[in-house]
């Protein structure tokens, strides 16, 4: 494990689900951090293609247990905040589901 790893973990426990979301698209896409906003659009900001962001996708449903994104839905997530927004909600669900 490299010294960007642990450091990257700790930044992940403390910083929450949007952290850790950040975290791994910055390491997916070979981007800065610094680079990962809400707003930053997948093609144009962040220079995702299509196949850079099916794998994303497949990287966050691994990452995410119980995260399932549709292919449709998956087509309307064309920003950072897109995505943060609905694991967070899918994360949410499951956690009103557990407490019922």
């Amino acid at each position: 494990m490299t010294i960007r790893s642990l450091t990257q973990r700790a930044i992940t426990t403390n910083g929450g689900v949007a952290t850790e979301i950040r975290n791994l698209i910055a390491d997916h896409l070979g981007v800065a951090a610094e680079r990962v906003l809400d707003d930053a659009h997948f093609a144009d900001d962040l220079g995702a293609d299509w196949l850079d962001r099916l794998e994303l996708m497949i990287a966050i449903e691994d990452q995410f247990s119980g995260v399932e994104i549709a292919d449709d839905v998956a087509d309307q997530m064309l920003a950072v905040g897109d995505l943060i927004r609905f694991v967070e909600d899918a994360d949410h669900g499951r956690v009103h589901a557990r407490a019922r």
